[in-house]
């Protein structure tokens, strides 16, 4: 079982967005705090009356989010 809910962070046109590899959840937020704010409830939301062994999780994943950079030479 997991124990990490691994998440994918990148800017959008518009805002941040979290795509969670581990689970079907998907959010944004303008900063990225409230996309934090939003992660974390979109997950709970998922999970909520789960059983989360059927995610293939362990009891009280941790969220573990990766950030996606644009380097500087790619806006050329």
């Amino acid at each position: 079982m997991k124990k990490i809910i691994q998440v994918h962070i990148y800017r959008g046109d518009t805002q941040f967005v979290a795509e969670a590899i581990d689970l079907p959840v998907v959010t944004q937020g303008k900063t990225l705090d409230e996309l934090m704010q939003n992660l974390k409830e979109a997950v709970n939301l998922q999970l909520e009356g789960e059983d989360v062994s059927d995610f293939g999780l362990a009891d009280h994943p941790s969220i573990m989010a990766s950030f996606e950079v644009e380097p500087e030479y790619a806006k050329v």
